[in-house]
């Protein structure tokens, strides 16, 4: 009983003091908490490597940083053979093959990864000697096996033909074009022209330039002694030997005189990718780089920010916006960024630009200042968790001639912000009239409400500028003379009707293993497929013209009434012939570029009342692209297709390569194998 009453006075006590707390006012903030970093003992070999030594007893584990100390290089025409010249350091040795450190790293549990900008290793402690022998053996011997630069090439190219497809991607790559220019070494973008030209000397040539102790750092973390860190740094790495070496040195880029619009026009979207950006010269480190990270955090880093709440709470035009406001040692930068319905374009940059000014113009309450102090601070409190936060610290003090207290001071620094501060900083850095707005979207549906912001300028997937062709549909032209056209065009609609069946195998590569896809069909509409990777069955679809049945890794996928509709559509071999006998509604849509190529638009209405849009180059009549739009986890989003290399089979022209979406990733398949009227029988096409 008596603990009753204790439990009934403290609830009573504590409903009272709550009941007394003013909450439409903001705590007055404590004093910034006193932070104590441990000091990490640093020192210097002969050959020039700065070590930097952090203990940290917890666990029994330890890791090395290397880290070579330069910004940035020019890769020209070879644009990307520095990062693959950092990831074949790893693919073997002199004395050992990509699977013999792989299995000698897994043996003792260790990590072991390279990069173009050094080589991180970690491992139990008992264990440090046979990392470090690993370690140095790929510092020291690598052996640039021919093989593996093709492989990360083909890797690569497949990457690339991804990004075709992502507004997102085209969006940053163009902002950097943009931004930077193409002469710059931020503006350089990788692409299939400068992967073709790499060769394996490029690679070997950035190893032996810059994997040198005369620029080096190396951060050892964790459970080991300052002296025996002494002892295996002169062991394994004294005798790295070092040369003099000049690194390159880059200029800062200027803000433009006046704010402009790049449109990226890509006919299928249905949503727009925003960059709003420019360069800013801020160094890190620089004595405002504290001030402006929080001004920065108020207008648009983190769910709270002023940008998150107009654009998202406010008018519901996007899931997420935000900006940044990045220190650098050659050129900073701000960017500011969302993705919105291509109909809400307009408006959501005239947003974006709105709290731009209102930050300058108006000074911040101290509620915002309070709250992105607090975000800030714990943010840092929480990074000093880890132990290579320490080490980062130091590398930092070093590499960028920090004061000595830069960190050890940050938190009361970050306290002294004022409200006069935070305006001094938005008036200096936000410039919304002297930006690059980069725009990814459909320009037909958006282009007429952007020159409100600035000169509109062109530009294709790639940051190179256009002028785009002023283009109108020919007197009399109907999506059914386009479909008509087609079938002039890959042999003739007689030839096309006479296919009875079709015999399709494809191969590409994911994730460096080959992937086959094969195809059977048979008309009207009974359709095969089959994806194998490495002789596995990854998806099996087969459809006998009316029921079917999806198998996803051996696991069966639901099918619908609304997608049978549609399979009956698109197993045909011809999909134009299935339009015309099915009486399938089309509409000719216009005109849009696809990659470069002027093409009709025709808007096909399948079965299942959804639209697909097909686009016939305005030229050759052929058949370049297929767009499928459907719902995603973020709304609406386009799935496309491309066709080309035409080849006759049997006096009908066929796609030989076909690039395909498989789930984030863009595939490029090339048919090894085409065959028609073969008489396959309708056995093939059984559904249990």
């Amino acid at each position: 009983m008596k603990r009753i009453y204790i439990l009934l006075f403290l609830s009573v006590f504590c409903l009272k003091g709550f009941a007394q707390v003013d909450r439409t006012k903001v705590p007055t903030p404590g004093p910034a908490p006193a932070i104590h970093i441990g000091t990490p003992t640093t020192f210097e070999l002969k050959n020039g490597l700065k070590v930097i030594v952090v203990e940290n007893h917890k666990l029994p584990r330890v890791a090395f940083n290397l880290v070579l100390n330069f910004e940035a290089i020019k890769e020209g025409d070879k644009a990307g053979y520095a990062s693959m010249a950092g990831d074949l350091l790893r693919t073997g040795t002199t004395t050992k093959t990509k699977s013999q450190i792989d299995e000698e790293i897994d043996f003792i549990g260790a990590s072991l990864n390279t990069s173009a900008s050094g080589i991180y290793a970690s491992s139990l402690t008992k264990h440090q000697n046979a990392l470090l022998d690993l370690m140095t053996d790929v510092l020291y011997n690598p052996s640039f096996p021919e093989e593996e630069l093709e492989k990360l090439k083909k890797q690569t190219l497949s990457g690339l033909a991804s990004q075709k497809d992502d507004p997102g991607a085209i969006a940053t790559n163009v902002r950097s074009v943009v931004l930077y220019g193409k002469d710059h070494p931020y503006g350089e973008l990788t692409t299939e022209e400068t992967v073709n030209n790499i060769s394996m000397d490029d690679c070997k040539g950035y190893y032996k330039q810059y994997f040198n102790p005369e620029i080096a750092y190396l951060a050892i973390v964790g459970d080991i002694s300052v002296k025996d860190a002494k002892k295996l740094v002169k062991k394994y790495f004294g005798k790295w030997e070092g040369k003099s070496i000049t690194l390159p040195t880059f200029s800062s880029v200027d803000q433009p005189e006046k704010t402009n619009v790049a449109l990226v026009d890509r006919a299928n979207s249905v949503q727009s990718e925003i960059r709003v950006a420019y360069p800013v010269n801020l160094k890190k480190g620089d004595a405002d780089d504290i001030k402006a990270n929080l001004m920065n955090t108020i207008l648009g880093s983190g769910f709270s920010s002023r940008m998150m709440q107009n654009l998202r709470e406010k008018h519901a035009f996007t899931y997420g916006a935000g900006s940044s406001l990045s220190s650098d040692m050659i050129v900073g930068r701000f960017n500011a960024s969302t993705s919105v319905r291509n109909e809400v374009t307009d408006s959501a940059i005239y947003q974006l630009l709105y709290e731009m000014r209102r930050i300058i113009d108006e000074k911040v309450t101290e509620n915002e200042l309070a709250s992105a102090k607090a975000y800030v601070t714990g943010s840092f409190a929480r990074s000093l968790e880890s132990p290579q936060t320490i080490a980062s610290f130091a590398l930092n003090t070093s590499r960028y001639n920090l004061p000595a207290d830069y960190y050890t001071n940050y938190l009361k620094n970050v306290d002294a912000v004022t409200l006069e501060d935070i305006q001094a900083m938005a008036k200096k850095y936000i410039r919304p009239e002297n930006a690059h707005i980069v725009v990814v979207g459909k320009g037909s549906e958006i282009v007429d409400k952007l020159d409100q912001f600035g000169e509109v300028t062109y530009y294709d997937i790639y940051g190179n500028e256009y002028v785009p062709e002023k283009t109108s549909l020919p007197a009399g032209l109907t999506s059914e003379k386009v479909i008509d056209n087609f079938l002039t065009a890959i042999g003739g609609e007689q030839k096309a009707r006479e296919l009875k069946d079709l015999t399709m195998v494809m191969k590409t590569e994911m994730q460096g293993r080959e992937l086959e896809i094969s195809i059977i069909s048979k008309a009207p509409n009974m359709s095969k497929t089959s994806v194998t990777m490495g002789g596995m069955a990854v998806m099996t679809s087969v459809f006998d013209g009316t029921k079917a049945n999806i198998l996803q890794m051996g696991q069966p996928v639901p099918v619908d009434e609304e997608q049978l509709k549609d399979m009956a559509f698109e197993s045909a071999i011809v999909s134009e012939i299935a339009i015309k006998d099915m009486g399938l509604e089309t509409e000719l849509a216009g005109i849009e570029s696809i990659e470069g190529t002027n093409a009709y638009a025709v808007v096909i209405t399948k079965p299942s009342g959804g639209k697909t849009t097909y686009y016939y180059d305005t030229k050759t009549g052929l058949k370049l692209r297929t767009s499928a739009t459907m719902q995603g986890p973020q709304g609406e989003m386009v799935q496309d297709t491309d066709l080309s290399d035409y080849k006759e089979v049997g006096g009908i022209k066929f796609p030989y390569s076909i690039a395909f979406p498989m789930g984030p990733m863009k595939m490029s398949a090339t048919a090894e194998r085409l065959e028609v009227n073969t008489g396959i029988e309708e056995s093939e096409f059984a559904v249990e």
